[in-house]
């Protein structure tokens, strides 16, 4: 993120107002989860999180529910709990930003909690009742989304986490792409491309 800070021009950070905070979070959250040996594999994608912000809510869940799909069917059955509390969440959400019933779920999100059934009924129980702000998703509820599921796939016992993860920012990008290229300016997309 600090790379991406300078290549657009802005001052050294690794919270670049240059791409939405959450993409940025995630970012940071993969490369502190993946080896010296793989960081190099993110290096490419460092030109693509350029100019994709956005204040639309829907982005936020997008990113958050993208990184729940690719954790819950690899977590451990301890953190399914959380995970499946977060697709709950997410969907929340979304239903309150379309006008839906609040229990409505997307098939993506339906396909995701079939696969841990037990942890749904828990979710369910768990988050019945409890109120759900957009600002407080926003601010908190997402980035602990986040964070749990890039732990929840860092410590799955399967092979290969570190693809994983790293397929995980990389299919995030292309998600936030779909949703807010089209603002993006010209001068980004010839930055991007000249670094690519």
């Amino acid at each position: 993120m600090e790379m991406a800070s300078y290549l657009a021009g802005e001052r050294w950070s690794d919270h670049p107002a240059c791409t939405h905070p959450l993409l940025a979070q995630l970012a940071r959250l993969v490369n502190d989860n993946v080896s010296d040996h793989a960081r190099p594999q993110i290096a490419p994608l460092i030109p693509s999180v350029i100019g994709l912000t956005s204040d639309d809510l829907r982005v936020d869940v997008a990113i958050a529910l993208r990184a729940v799909g690719a954790a819950l069917p690899v977590a451990a059955q301890s953190r399914q709990h959380v995970l499946a509390t977060a697709v709950l969440s997410c969907e929340r959400v979304l239903a309150e930003l379309d006008g839906l019933d609040p229990d409505t779920v997307s098939a993506r999100s339906r396909e995701l909690l079939d696969q841990a059934p037990e942890a749904e009924a828990w979710a369910r129980q768990f988050s019945s009742g409890l109120p759900l702000s957009q600002k407080s998703f926003r601010a908190k509820i997402a980035p602990r989304i986040l964070f749990a599921a890039v732990e929840g796939l860092g410590q799955a016992c399967v092979p290969d986490v570190e693809p994983l993860l790293i397929d995980l920012l990389s299919d995030t990008i292309d998600d936030c792409q779909a949703m807010i290229t089209p603002a993006v300016p010209a001068s980004v997309e010839k930055l991007r491309s000249h670094w690519k």
